[in-house]
C-alpha cells in the first residue's frame, strides 16, 4: 500500500513538475526571450514572418489548452480516488466500532467469544478497505498515466506546429 502510495504522489509531482515546465506562454505577444519554466521553444514566438508567428501562436495555445484539459482530469481522477478512499475507511471505522460495541455490551461469560468475532470483522474491514484503496489508486494512476500521454502528444503536436511554421517562414525568406 506505501508503494502504491509513493507512486501515486511520485506521478503527481512528475505531473505537475512537466506542466510547469511544458506549459506555452499565455499572451500572444510576439517575444523572443524565454522565461523561466518554458520549453526551449515555447518562448519563441516571433521568426519575422507575421503568418508563422500567427502559426506558433495558434499551437501554443491549443497546447496550454489541452494541458490544462488533462491537468483537470489528473486533479478529478486523484480527488475521486482519495474519495473513495476516505469512505471506505470511514466504513471500516464504523464496522470496527459497531464489533467493539458488540464486545462491552455482551454477557462476562460470552465476552471472549465476542471479542474474538469483534477481532474477526475488524481484520475483514480493514481488509476491505485497504482492497477498495488500492483499486481507486490503480484506477486514478491509469487515468493519470493516460492524461500525461495526451500532454505529451499535445506537446509533440505543439513542437510539429512551430517547427513547419519557422521551416515555411524560412522558406518564404529565401525567395
Amino acid at each position: 500500500m506505501n508503494k502504491l502510495l509513493a507512486t501515486l504522489i511520485a506521478g503527481l509531482f512528475a505531473t505537475s513538475v512537466y506542466a510547469q515546465t511544458t506549459t506555452a506562454p499565455a499572451t500572444t505577444t510576439a517575444d523572443t526571450t524565454m522565461s523561466s519554466g518554458q520549453s526551449g521553444t515555447a518562448g519563441t514566438t516571433s521568426t519575422g514572418d507575421a503568418k508563422a508567428d500567427k502559426k506558433i501562436v495558434k499551437a501554443d495555445e491549443k497546447e496550454s489548452k489541452e494541458i490544462a484539459k488533462q491537468d483537470e482530469k489528473i486533479n478529478k481522477a486523484a480527488n475521486k480516488a482519495n474519495e473513495k478512499k476516505a469512505k471506505a475507511q470511514d466504513k471500516a471505522e464504523k464496522k470496527v466500532a459497531k464489533a467493539n460495541e458488540k464486545v462491552a455490551n455482551a454477557d462476562a461469560d460470552d465476552k471472549a467469544k465476542a471479542s474474538a468475532k469483534a477481532e474477526e470483522k475488524a481484520a475483514d474491514a480493514n481488509y476491505d478497505a485497504q482492497k477498495t484503496m488500492i483499486k481507486a489508486d490503480e484506477k486514478a494512476q491509469k487515468k493519470i498515466v493516460d492524461a500525461n500521454a495526451d500532454k505529451a502528444k499535445a506537446h509533440a503536436k505543439a513542437n510539429e506546429k512551430r517547427a513547419e511554421a519557422v521551416a515555411e517562414a524560412h522558406k518564404d525568406a529565401a525567395k
